[in-house]
């Protein structure tokens, strides 16, 4: 089959890998029909995420059709079309049975970073039963696969790790789709004003069609001023990063109230600095974690009912076959003018 693989940073190949094979009585085989790329594979590509290494098929998102299941898989079957969580979970250790799925003790963040991914024609799925959803024949694929990990993430990491309430002034630094995605779950939670950040003037306007009331540009590095000038010098209840810098940690170092969440989204390859220096009396919460897509049912169903447009996260579409394309589009976002870009497996032929 074909696939994404990384050879080291800076480094993939769109070569021929073997087709996965039923190696647990609770895996399932699924072909790939619509996959993605995220943010956290381009920090992957950079060399940021140690744990992935040569040889690696990259991507962690995805929809397709199962080809073949287990003995021990109970829920799905051979046909059946399924979401692709990015988290596999056992439901059984300890951290399961805390709802933490991302540090399971048999599972977490597996696909394209300790195991092969969802960027080829086939992916073997591991913990299937916990690890896929079953989807309606005619669902939206597009819309769909953004419920694999950028709306879970979006969700769980920003708008929930960061306690958004009803009146809540929010300020989003980074205004990629990670960053959006927080923009359209921060929204169900009534608050009253939501800044976005971003140096990229295009994602700031696509920002404010998603709901943004405030939109500031960072390029000159007085992005703090400005919102704390929007804010009559308060500062903000709830102070997202979504990108993964030192400086856009700074920002929300910078704009959060006494009393208020940094909640920590970004991918970090490097250390940041934390200025406890100002913030040591000011009563604030600082959150980090990963997604565990605990949320993924409601936000399907959410999604579904049409109460959560989820498409108009995709900017580009690609063919597999044209996914190192993608990949620079991703990668140059803002010359590109990209969001998500949607990659369509074309290349199997559905023999069932």
């Amino acid at each position: 089959m074909k696939a994404l693989v990384f050879h080291g940073a800076n480094n993939l190949a769109f070569e021929d890998k073997l087709k996965p094979t039923i190696l647990q009585a609770t895996d399932a085989i699924v072909r790939i029909t619509t996959t993605t790329i995220c943010g956290t594979d381009l920090h992957i590509l950079k060399g940021d995420v140690q744990t992935v290494t040569d040889g690696r098929i990259l991507g962690h998102e995805g929809v397709g059709i199962i080809e073949e299941v287990g003995a021990n898989v109970m829920s799905f079957h051979k046909g059946d079309k399924v979401l692709i969580s990015l988290i596999t979970s056992c439901g059984s250790c300890s951290f399961c049975k805390k709802a933490m799925y991302s540090h399971c003790i048999n599972g977490g963040w597996l696909l394209g970073n300790s195991i092969d991914g969802t960027q080829a024609e086939y992916v073997r799925i591991p913990l299937a039963d916990n690890g896929l959803y079953l989807l309606p024949p005619d669902v939206d694929e597009e819309a769909a696969v953004m419920l694999s990990c950028i709306l879970p993430t979006g969700l769980e990491c920003g708008t929930l790790k960061g306690q958004v309430k009803p009146g809540d002034k929010v300020a989003i630094v980074g205004a990629g789709p990670v960053g959006l995605a927080i923009l359209l779950t921060a929204q169900l939670y009534s608050t009253s004003e939501i800044i976005m950040i971003d140096l990229d003037d295009n994602r700031l306007e696509v920002a404010r069609t998603f709901g943004a009331t405030q939109v500031v540009n960072s390029s000159d590095g007085k992005a703090a001023e400005r919102v704390m000038s929007l804010t009559h010098a308060a500062g903000v209840d709830v102070a997202i990063e979504a990108v993964g810098l030192s400086q856009t940690f700074n920002i929300c170092q910078a704009i959060i109230a006494p009393g208020g969440y940094i909640a920590n989204v970004g991918v970090h390859g490097k250390s940041v600095e934390l200025h406890l220096e100002r913030l040591w009396a000011s009563n604030i919460t600082l959150t980090t974690r990963l997604v565990d897509a605990g949320t993924t049912p409601m936000l399907l169903r959410m999604v579904q009912s049409g109460h959560l447009n989820a498409k108009k996260l995709v900017s580009h579409r690609f063919e597999l076959s044209e996914i190192l394309k993608a990949y620079y589009t991703f990668g140059n976002a803002i010359k590109e003018h990209a969001l998500k870009v949607v990659i369509k497996n074309t290349i199997t032929i559905n023999v069932d």
